[in-house]
């Protein structure tokens, strides 16, 4: 996730590094720079301020995360590896 502000430069340069070493990158970024990097690429709206830019890529990132889990055939209501499940009343 590398939307436009002052660390972008600092997130295409590790991106840049990750694609050197093979890695598949999914890209999520207002920027149409930093959405080439990736080998998918999935678009932010532009112009939202940089305080604000968190809130933007919170749905894709679990949409994301919730098609990787179908596709692995993971059920993330019972993640493996949980033991222990804390219940507040």
């Amino acid at each position: 996730v590398a939307p436009s502000g002052v660390l972008l430069p600092e997130m295409q340069q590790f991106m840049r590094t990750l694609k050197e070493r093979e890695a598949e990158i999914v890209a999520i970024s207002d920027d149409a720079d930093t959405l080439a990097l990736g080998r998918t690429s999935i678009a932010l709206p532009a112009g939202v301020p940089e305080w604000l830019s968190p809130l933007t890529a919170i749905v894709p990132g679990q949409l994301f995360a919730m098609h990787l889990a179908a596709v692995r055939d993971y059920d993330p209501d019972h993640p493996r590896g949980l033991r222990k499940v804390t219940e507040t009343r």
